[in-house]
């Protein structure tokens, strides 16, 4: 079965620091990965440890994932779990990484998903416009 995607775009205002944690914290704000919720920063320290591994272009398990974070291994398949949702990250043989070789590439896949389902969103308007009579 395949999963349903959830992309949650927040547009925050562009920081003027430039910091390398503040700048990958604006990037996960934005496409709603960490928020107020995450007061322990977990799924911000999970997401820099993704991109870590993504460097050295190899998938990490969960478990390992957990000892290196030191968080439980659950808090980091929750957090996982959102990611792929999102589009952020995908699984394969139980080893996680992100879905693209770089976070620019990320960037532009979530567009083009994005796009696609724009012009289905018009294309269904359009329709519904000429049924009710705009």
């Amino acid at each position: 079965m395949k999963r349903k995607k959830r992309i949650l775009l927040l547009p925050l205002e562009k920081p003027e620091e430039d910091n390398i944690n503040i700048q990958i914290q604006y990037f996960g704000r934005c496409l709603g990965l960490f928020g107020l919720r995450d007061k322990d920063k977990s799924c911000f320290r999970l997401f820099v440890e993704l991109v870590k591994v993504a460097k050295e272009e190899r998938p990490i398990s969960s478990q390992e994932l957990a000892f290196r974070l030191n968080l439980s291994r659950g808090t980091v398949v929750h957090h996982l779990n959102r990611l792929i949702d999102a589009g952020i990250v995908k699984c394969e043989d139980n080893r996680y990484q992100l879905k693209e070789p770089s976070l620019e590439h990320v960037i532009d896949s979530v567009d083009k998903e994005l796009s696609v389902l724009m012009n289905n969103l018009k294309e269904i308007a359009k329709k519904l416009d000429e049924q009710l009579g705009f």
